[in-house]
């Protein structure tokens, strides 16, 4: 009996594992990628470090990904973050858990998992070619037969689409696969930018260009109604914010400003404190710093880079001595520090976007085989499909997973012809 002819098409964390375990399922694998060098946006991930998953349970794991996530559930029950893990080591990648279940290599080198990725991959016996982008997938009765990739055919029994979304262009992210999987009749639900830094009105953020915020409290109203909360960090930028909090809320933000609504977040600058308590404190700070300039007194609350926008926003003069601050005015500081506020109106392009949102539609794809319910041969793996989560390792467990089961699936015979 010949072995099965699998193509993967995309060298990143999806293409990798599925070309490794179409090979090892005894399937003959090439991986095509279109770049010089295989899995360029896998060396960078995670600020360098590569965040590969998370030790949340299943459950609360599914829920980071919002309404596509029930998906998954197939994926994760065959292969999940235990599996995962255990498969880094057996490849010499040691592991660290640090805050928030999150996991990491204990070099904190995203290219030492790159390269024991390739290195799987070569033992396994996947061929890889690069500078091979794949112009057309071939398709006869509703039957996958085949690529074209340079102007030449190649025949196949199944193909594995993992070509990522558009998010960080420059490691060969550029929307290829969904044009391919359109022309196999799939749907692609709109595509847009995910854990990604925002723009926000006036040239508050930009006096503050730099500083981070840790452990504040960020809530985002939309069209003036309260909807989500996030703990965390903030940086400023020159044209906004980002850090943790704001990418786990880009997402909605987005969305949202895409649709025309009004967009707004809240800073809770003094969390431990409730409103009474903040009033407290500053009532004795007042007391024992009386003699010094309110400037100086905010010095002892807020970093200093914030104190020029405290003072405007709360027109509250800042060469004036504390003790003679009216209680209007200690009013002004205790709901601003409780309730910075700051417009959202836009989101960086694609090449800041850690993640693609949207993709093809979750409903056109086994979640059992990640096979293609249009054609038959045809496989999804990762990001290029409708799963996305918010930060913490997600959404690289979503591609190893998608990716493990596309590439079993693709190795196997499952069309009785094929057994002749």
């Amino acid at each position: 009996m010949k072995a099965r002819k699998v193509i993967v098409i995309g060298g990143g964390p999806a293409g990798l594992i599925a070309a490794g375990q179409a090979a090892q399922a005894g399937a003959e694998t090439l991986l095509l990628e279109k770049m010089k060098r295989t899995g360029l946006k896998l060396s960078i991930t995670g600020k360098g470090r590569c965040n590969i998953t998370n030790t949340a349970e299943i459950s609360d794991f599914i829920s980071h990904f919002g309404k596509t996530g029930h998906f998954l559930h197939q994926a994760f029950a065959r292969f999940f973050n235990t599996d995962l893990m255990e498969f880094f080591n057996e490849l010499g990648i040691e592991l660290v858990t640090e805050r928030g279940g999150r996991v990491f290599p204990a070099s904190g080198k995203a290219p030492d998992v790159q390269r024991a990725l390739l290195q799987w991959n070569k033992r396994s016996g996947v061929r890889i070619q690069h500078l091979a982008p794949v112009d057309k997938i071939l398709i006869h009765n509703k039957h996958l037969t085949g690529v074209v990739s340079q102007g030449k055919e190649i025949r196949c029994d199944a193909v594995i689409l993992a070509t990522g979304g558009v998010s960080y262009p420059a490691t060969g992210s550029t929307g290829d696969g969904y044009s391919l999987s359109e022309s196999a009749g799939h749907t692609v639900i709109p595509v847009r930018q995910a854990l990604v830094p925002l723009e926000t009105s006036g040239d508050e953020a930009k006096r503050m260009a730099g500083l981070n915020l840790r452990n504040v409290n960020t809530r985002m109203f939309i069209n003036g109604r309260g909807k989500r909360e996030e703990f965390g960090e903030i940086v400023f930028t020159e044209f906004g914010m980002t850090g943790p909090a704001i990418l786990t809320l880009s997402g909605e933000a987005v969305d949202s400003l895409r649709n025309g609504h009004k967009v707004t977040f809240s800073i809770d600058l003094k969390p431990a404190l409730d409103e009474n308590k903040l009033d407290a404190r500053l009532q004795r700070d007042i007391a024992s710093r009386g003699k010094e300039q309110i400037s100086s007194l905010l010095r002892g609350l807020i970093p200093r880079e914030m104190v020029p926008v405290c003072l405007d926003l709360t027109r509250i003069p800042g060469e004036q001595l504390s003790c003679n601050m009216s209680a209007k005015e200690r009013v002004r500081l205790r709901t601003w520090l409780k309730d910075f506020r700051l417009d959202v109106v836009g989101y960086r392009p694609f090449a800041e976007a850690i993640i693609t949102a949207g993709g093809i539609d979750t409903r056109e794809i086994d979640p059992r085989t990640m096979e293609s319910r249009k054609t038959k041969g045809l496989f999804f793996a990762g990001e290029l499909i409708d799963i996305q989560a918010d930060t913490g390792g997600y959404n690289l467990q979503a591609a190893f997973s998608t990716g493990w089961i596309a590439g079993r699936s693709a190795a196997q015979i499952t069309d009785e012809s094929e057994r002749l």
